[in-house]
This record gives structure tokens, sequence and C-alpha cells, in this order.
């Protein structure tokens, strides 16, 4: 695991008083001798900050990752700073305790999966009926057995360091009588067959993310799910990532949501300085999970959130079930509402995929503007265009579309264009500004702006347009380029932002 770098402003260094672990870089300063601007992963505040050194704070210190001991009173200055990088106490008597188990947690790097799909491998034993679903899932039905036996297993190990834990969150539907259970193995660096480590989850324990802890030397992981019992079950996916051992997900501070069918959303908050706007970016397609957009939006000084979903195999574009949907939109609601802003004062974003996102949780909000680069919108013209305009390019749409409508016939095309096209035509954008960058030979949605100027008839909204020769793909240095400039536009002319 990577260096932790941490710095620590007290009256004496818990360094000299405290034995560290080697991953650790501490850095101790009483006198305001730091003058780098490099962030800190963590720092460790015992004493009340004088004015010079609380300015160079506010510079090294990433949100999420400020402890003040419980004995320094914060008030003024210091409160704002705390409250602004999202501060927690800590027990003085608690001290050695974090130190020794704690730190690590706050490694700089941040890593998600979904296991292949590819290398999903059935158990030759089992005599039921098999339904591949794309690279959706794998329905397997009859009967599993008396006793737990592997069904099936990933052929592909990962590697686990020493000292390192790894979260792990499977996705399954299952009825009748079936049980099952999901075990890893961990092997010896360099052996198919020496056996290190071993753990067995039930499937109470899978209720919530199971997690893996490696005291011993770095080996290959291997997993299996073990059934038993007559019915269904149907295995979608099995996505693996760095744990922080309940310190926030991919980030320090990253949240995680997840609904009655097992399906997650993530978003990660900074408060900025509490002044507008409030920002509100979804990620695009993503096959490594995590969250995107997060120096530039914090580069911007404003309150901000990060929407990540790890569905299919980069993501469904934020559609799903009720559930789902409403679990997005209460998201958003409770950070507004938490800064005490209106929705005036927003401005939703994202780029590919994640313009979806900020187009159809838009029309809930009518945010100031909606800034986003390489728009796409028509879900079933998406898929449609595999087949002749894109073969290849995108297979995961068609996985999107069958997924929203059980079915890829011109129907659910239809059905699909309408699920975001009458959600749009219903809201009012009377108050909203739009600002688009879009590729003229665009192969994703090929009339994507086109049908955003077509479809927006509400009085008083403005539109931008700026088109970019190419395909989907092809000049994604310059879409966010502009993406880039037009938010710093935006925040200069609409809340007189410093350029």
């Amino acid at each position: 695991m990577n260096t932790i770098r941490v710095l620590q402003l007290g009256n004496e260094d818990w360094s000299k008083q405290y034995t560290l672990s080697e991953q650790i870089a501490w850095t101790f300063f009483d006198a305001c001798d730091v003058s780098e601007e490099n962030p800190f992963e963590l720092v460790m505040i015992d004493r009340i900050p004088r004015h010079n050194e609380l300015e160079v704070l506010k510079k090294v210190t990433i949100c999420h990752r400020l402890y003040v001991t419980d004995e320094v009173k914060r008030k003024g200055n210091f409160a704002e700073y705390f409250e602004q990088k999202c501060g927690q106490v800590l027990e003085k008597r608690k001290l050695e305790s974090f130190l020794n188990s704690e730190l690590r947690n706050y490694f700089p790097e941040s890593y998600g999966e979904k296991y292949n799909h590819r290398n999903l491998s059935l158990s030759q034993d089992f005599k039921g009926s098999v339904k591949w679903d794309g690279y959706y899932s794998l329905t397997m039905q009859g009967h599993f057995g008396d006793d737990f036996s592997q069904i099936v297993f990933w052929r592909n190990p990962i590697p686990l360091f020493h000292g390192q834990a790894i979260d792990f969150w499977l996705e399954y539907e299952k009825s009748g009588e079936v049980e099952i259970q999901l075990e890893i193995t961990q092997f010896v660096q360099g052996s198919i067959s020496t056996i290190q480590n071993h753990w067995l989850f039930m499937e109470k324990e899978m209720e919530n993310i199971v997690t893996i802890d490696n005291p011993l030397p770095e080996g290959p992981i291997f997993v299996s799910v073990l059934a038993k019992g007559e019915g269904m079950l149907r295995i979608i996916a099995l996505h693996d990532r760095y744990s922080r051992r309940g310190y926030g997900h991919f980030l320090p501070g990253g949240e995680r949501y997840v609904t009655s069918d097992r399906e997650e959303i993530f978003c990660y908050f900074e408060p900025g300085n509490l002044k507008p706007p409030f920002n509100v970016y979804f990620a695009g397609y993503k096959t490594q999970q995590g969250f995107e957009g997060v120096y530039m939006m914090r580069h911007l000084g404003c309150p901000f959130l990060l929407i990540s979903e790890p569905r299919l195999e980069g993501g469904c574009f934020y559609l799903g079930s009720e559930e789902y949907e409403g679990m997005i939109y209460k998201i958003i609601r409770k950070y507004m509402e938490r800064l005490g802003f209106d929705s005036h004062q927003m401005i939703f974003s994202g780029l590919s995929m994640g313009t979806f996102g900020a187009f159809y949780y838009g029309c809930d909000f009518a945010p100031h503007a909606i800034l986003v680069g390489k728009p796409l919108t028509s879900i079933g013209n998406i898929a449609s265009n595999e087949k002749y305009l894109r073969p290849g390019g995108f297979p995961t749409s068609i996985d999107v579309l069958n997924y929203l409508c059980g079915s890829l016939d011109e129907e659910a095309v239809e059905k699909a264009n309408k699920r975001y096209w009458d959600k749009f035509d219903k809201a009012d954008w009377g108050n909203t500004k739009f600002v688009v960058a879009y590729m003229i030979e665009d192969d994703y949605d090929a009339t994507a702006y086109k049908d955003l100027v077509s479809h927006l008839r509400s009085s008083g909204a403005q539109l931008y347009g700026k088109g970019l020769h190419g395909r989907h793909n092809d000049d994604t240095y310059g879409v966010v380029q502009w993406f880039k400039d037009q938010y710093k536009e935006i925040l200069y002319e609409d809340f007189r932002r410093k350029k």
C-alpha cells in the first residue's frame, strides 16, 4: 500500500510518543514551518491554530480528512474551517488506538471493480437449466444438491496485499429453497495449491458488504459461490473494492446506498466554502469503480456532490426501479437542504453517460444551469445504433435496453426513449440555462442536441451549444476543456465568483 502522509499540529510530537507503522510519513509542525501546498492524507490538530497556521492548514487539508482532539475548542475561523473540511472530533483517550489501527485506512488511492462476467464459470456437476443474459447475469434453475458445493466461480484471481482489506458485494436473486455461501480462498504467492487464508460468508452476513483482511504476505485470491437446495439462483455481479474499514467508500467520506434489490448508488459530498452554487456532478461510464471529477469540482471551490453507480458493465444511466431513482432524488435533496440552498442555486452537470443523469434528475429540480458534454438522451437509439452505426463500440447499451425494457425490439427502443422525453417535456425549464458541447458526428446518440432543441419549449429557457467534429469518443479532451471553461464562466457571470 502507498505511503500515508500525516500532518500534526500540537504542542507535542505524537510520533515521538507512539510507535507508528512504516507506512506513515509523519510531519509535525508547531511554528507553521509547512510551506508546501500538497495536501496531506490526514491532518490532526491538538491545539488552536494561529492565524498564519490556519491559512496553511486550509491549503493542505482535504475534506473528510481532518481530526481535532476533544480538548481543543472550536470557534471563529477555526470552527468555519472545521465545518468546511467536514472535520471529526477524536477523543484524546483513544488517540493511541487510532494511531495504531485507524491511520492505515486513509491511504491515498481508491479502487473498485466488477468481476468480469466473461470469466464466470458454472460447475459441470449442475444438471438444471441455465440462461446467460448478455453480460448482465447468469440464471440457474434446478436442484443444487443437499449439501453446499461450488456452483459458480470466477476464473480471474486478484491480488491481496499484506495489510490490505477488500470489500465484496454480491448482486444476486434467488427463489425457492436455495441457500448460498460466498467462499474466498487466498493462495501463497506463486502457488496454485498452497492455501494461506480462507473466508466463508453465510447469507446473513451478505446482507451487508463482507470484508476480508490480510495480515499475511501478498497472495492471489479466488472467489466462488456455493449453493444447495431447489429453486432459482441468479448471479448478477460480484464487486471488489479497496476497503477503508468503515471510513468511507472509495474515498474517506464516500457514502453508499443500496436498494432492496441489492443495487447500489454512491455519493461524495464536500461543502466547499458553503456559498452557492451547489454543483451536482454525475459520473460517466466507468468500468473502474469510484468517483469521477473530484479534483475538477474541488478546484472550483463550491459545494459539490458527486454521484456514481456501478451496475451492469460500467453503469446503467442512473435509471432503475422507483426505489432506486427515488434514492438518488433524496440524496440530492438532502444535501441541498443541508446547505440551505434552493434549486436556482444549483448546477447539474456530467459527461457522456453522466449527461443523462444530469438531464433526468434535473427535471425534478429545474436547476439554474445544466452543463453537459457529449449528451446522451435517447437510450433506445443508443442501443439500436450498436447494430449498424457502431458495431461492437458500446455493447453495454444493449444490456441497458434489455434491463430497462426486457426486450430489444423496436417497441422497447421507443419505450426507452419515451421514458426520458416524457419526463423532460413535463418539466418547467423557464429558469434553467442549458450549456451543451456535442459531437457533430456522434455515433451513440446522433440527434441528442437537435432533440434537445426541439423539446425545449419552456418560455425563458436558455440554450448554448458548442459542436465539435467527430464521433462520441473522438475529442474527449476538447469537450472536457470546454466543459471546465463554461463552468468557470457560469460561476463568474451568474454567481460573482472569481475567475
